[in-house]
């Protein structure tokens, strides 16, 4: 049965029992294909997602056809915050990167509530911080560290959100979200293989010993989840996803 428990997600997990009460009623349960657009850059934000098992991928298009991800949202957060407290227009492309259960809220409906709860507007706010020290970071690492430490970021986070140890994750989509060339991803991916830290076929990846997975990354991964933790709440991980 899909996951419809709104308190898998750590948004509505943080409310108090007042705001989840006005928001609760609201609350619409859908299943997030892989691959769906929920939203492309500059349209008009309608709907928040909530993810509970989902995983979504807010990626920046080139104009070459190129695409790299700057964060990843799941059942620790709510996508939507900068068109619910700024100007009602995405400032990026949103795409379902792993399906699962999710939970719709409209906009207007968070804008409203925002404007009449100072608590409310000052959860929204710091969850609109933590998705940008997430993107500040992944630039960052992006920049800096080898391809062998931000594929282990990426795929520990993918694990935090999803709950999951075993994915539908093509050699070209990673190398697509982390910015590097394909060959560059199945050089690192094979070697993990052979160090029994990942196992790989076909368009699927499982994790197989995630201590080892975690040595490979770099301070990138941790200095994410430690900020998530200073805004005061907690990763996919932390929060039982």
């Amino acid at each position: 049965m899909p996951s419809t428990d709104p308190f898998q997600n750590a948004f509505l997990k943080s409310l108090s029992p007042a705001d989840f009460a006005a928001i609760r009623p609201h609350l619409k349960a859908v299943e997030l294909p892989e691959g769906a657009s929920l939203i492309e850059l500059g349209q008009t934000v309608v709907w928040a997602h909530l993810p509970l098992t989902a995983v979504v991928s807010l990626v920046v298009e080139l104009e070459a056809g190129e695409r790299i991800e700057v964060a990843l949202i799941g059942s620790d957060s709510i996508l939507g915050t900068f068109g619910v407290l700024g100007e009602p227009v995405a400032l990026v492309h949103a795409v379902v990167l792993v399906p699962g259960s999710a939970l719709l809220v409209e906009a207007a409906r968070l804008r409203a509530l925002a404007q009449e709860n100072a608590a409310f507007r000052d959860n929204l706010t710091r969850h609109s911080q933590a998705l940008f020290v997430q993107a500040q970071q992944s630039v960052g690492c992006n920049a800096s560290h080898t391809v062998e430490a931000r594929l282990a970021r990426w795929l520990l986070r993918v694990r935090d959100l999803s709950g999951r140890d075993r994915f539908k994750l093509t050699q070209e989509l990673m190398a697509e979200m982390i910015g590097v060339r394909r060959n560059s991803v199945s050089f690192v991916a094979h070697a993990l293989q052979q160090a029994n830290v990942i196992r790989f076929s076909r368009g699927l990846i499982e994790i197989v010993n995630v201590a080892e997975l975690n040595k490979a990354t770099c301070e990138c991964y941790r200095a994410v989840k430690l900020q998530y933790k200073r805004l005061r709440f907690p990763t996919g991980e932390e929060s039982g996803a």
